[in-house]
């Protein structure tokens, strides 16, 4: 093959590859959507509970944001940027719970710990992606991992706002503005 045309068919395949890295990820359960329920094994504080999906969504809305896998530095990330604005979530009356597939084994020590999750909300243990796969919160580039994605879910369980990016930074403030939303 041609030098020449090697490099640019090269380039061409690396320029690709990053556009489809940099792309965000879409959820495909969309606004008006039923949320599925779940009961999962969940974590707060270090602490070991079963959480309920039904049973916080007659507390008030819930946030349930996918994550890939405790420990790791995006999500280290997002947990401490939900623990930082844990007050807002409360002041909507709403439950914010991390879901993962990835580490589980370590949810208890990253719920508890003050850079991530700082007890101030619970993470829960997404055995094999099986939650994740019925939210289309599935990492595509690690099956069995959860994709980074935010559900705003409202009290009648009907799903308000998906949010799916794997950078770290807007899943809050995506979640605060929906929440704002259904206050109106």
């Amino acid at each position: 093959m041609n030098p020449l045309k090697f490099a640019t068919l090269a380039v061409l395949a690396l320029a690709g590859a990053i556009a489809l890295a940099a792309a965000p990820a879409f959820a495909a359960l969309k606004p008006g959507t039923q949320a599925p329920d779940f009961t999962t094994p969940a974590y707060l504080a270090g602490e070991p509970f079963t959480f309920k999906l039904a049973e916080a969504l007659a507390k008030g809305p819930v946030v349930v944001y996918f994550f890939p896998a405790a420990h790791t530095p995006g999500c280290n990330l997002e947990a401490a940027l939900f623990s930082q604005a844990i007050e807002k979530f409360r002041a909507h009356r709403a439950t914010v719970i991390g879901v993962t597939a990835g580490n589980v084994d370590q949810l208890a020590d990253f719920s508890k710990e003050t850079e991530h999750c700082g007890g101030k909300f619970p993470v829960a243990a997404d055995e094999g992606a099986k939650i994740a796969a019925r939210y289309d919160a599935v990492l595509q580039q690690k099956p069995g991992w959860s994709n980074r994605t935010s559900y705003v879910i409202a009290p009648s369980g009907e799903i308000v706002h998906a949010y799916s990016e794997l950078n770290p930074n807007r899943h809050v403030a995506e979640s605060l503005q929906a929440l704002d939303a259904l206050e109106k």
